[in-house]
C-alpha cells in the first residue's frame, strides 16, 4: 500500500530535505523514525527538495508499506518520536502508482522579509532595514509570469533537461512591517526562488530597473542575477495534486 505523508518542518537546524552523507537532514530524521516503528528500512520520496535552512509549511512524501496505517495510532507514534521541529500533519492512502514528486502539478513558496527586528520570528524571516520600492518589485514580478526559461535563476551545474518553468503567479504582499513574496509554478529549479527574490531586491533598491531585470532572464546568465536571498525567510507553502487527498481513518 502507498501512503502520502503531509509534513511541516522548521529547516533552521537541517542541511535541507534530502539525505546526505555526514549531514543532518529532514528526510533522514523521518526515515529513522519510520524504521523504528516498522522494524525495517523505510524510504520516502518527497514532492521536492528544500535547501539548508529552508522551511516547509506543507511538504508531501510517499512511502510503501504492507502494514495498514491508522490515523490516530500511527500519526501519534510518528510525531512522538520525531523531533519538535518536524511534524506529520496527515496521512493519506493513495493509489499504488501515485507519486509525491512526479504527480505534483503546482508548488508554491513564500518568502518573508521584515523591516523590523522580531525576537520571536527571527528564524522565519529575513531582517532588512533598507527601504524597498515594493511597487517596482511587483512590476518586476509580473515579468516572471511572461517568461518560460529561468536558467539565470538556477544554480550552476544543475542537471536538468531544460530550464523551463510555468510561473502561474508571483507577487509581494504587505502585512504590517512584513513583506511576503508569493510564487506558484509547475516546477522550480535548484535555488530558483531565493535567486529571484535576491534579484527582485535589487530592483526594489533601485540598483537595476525593470528592463535590466528582464534582460537578466533573457540573458540566461546566473552571474547577472542577484545574490540568493538568505534561506531563513523561505517556506515551501503548498503542493497541489490533480486528485483529492483523503486522510485515513
Amino acid at each position: 500500500m502507498r501512503y502520502f505523508l503531509e509534513i511541516a518542518y522548521k529547516g533552521t537546524h537541517y542541511h535541507g530535505w534530502q539525505i546526505q552523507l555526514n549531514a543532518h537532514t529532514v528526510q533522514a530524521e523521518i526515515e529513522g523514525v519510520l524504521q523504528k516503528i516498522f522494524s525495517q528500512k523505510m524510504e520516502i520520496v518527497a514532492s521536492g527538495r528544500t535547501d539548508t535552512g529552508v522551511h516547509a509549511s506543507q511538504q508531501f512524501a510517499h512511502l510503501d508499506t504492507e502494514t495498514p496505517l491508522k490515523h490516530y495510532e500511527h500519526l501519534r507514534k510518528i510525531n512522538i518520536l520525531l523531533p519538535s521541529d518536524i511534524a506529520i500533519r496527515n496521512i493519506y492512502l493513495v493509489e499504488p502508482e501515485a507519486h509525491a514528486r512526479f504527480d505534483a502539478i503546482e508548488r508554491s513558496y513564500q518568502y518573508h522579509l521584515s523591516t523590523q527586528k522580531k525576537p520571536f520570528d527571527f528564524e522565519f524571516c529575513t531582517l532588512d532595514y533598507r527601504q524597498y520600492d515594493f511597487d517596482k518589485m511587483n512590476e518586476a514580478a509580473q515579468i516572471l509570469v511572461q517568461r518560460k526559461d529561468f536558467q539565470a535563476f538556477s544554480k550552476v551545474k544543475t542537471e536538468v533537461n531544460n530550464f523551463n518553468c510555468e510561473i502561474k503567479s508571483a507577487y509581494w504582499q504587505q502585512k504590517d512591517d512584513n513583506y511576503v513574496f508569493h510564487i506558484t509554478a509547475n516546477r522550480f529549479l535548484r535555488g530558483m526562488v531565493r535567486t529571484i527574490v535576491g534579484t527582485l531586491m535589487q530592483v526594489g533598491l533601485g540598483k537595476i530597473n525593470l528592463k535590466d531585470f528582464e534582460m537578466v532572464i533573457i540573458g540566461k546568465d546566473r552571474k547577472k542575477a542577484g545574490h540568493a536571498a538568505p534561506p531563513e525567510g523561505l517556506f515551501l507553502s503548498k503542493v497541489t495534486y490533480p486528485y483529492e487527498l483523503r486522510p485515513i481513518e
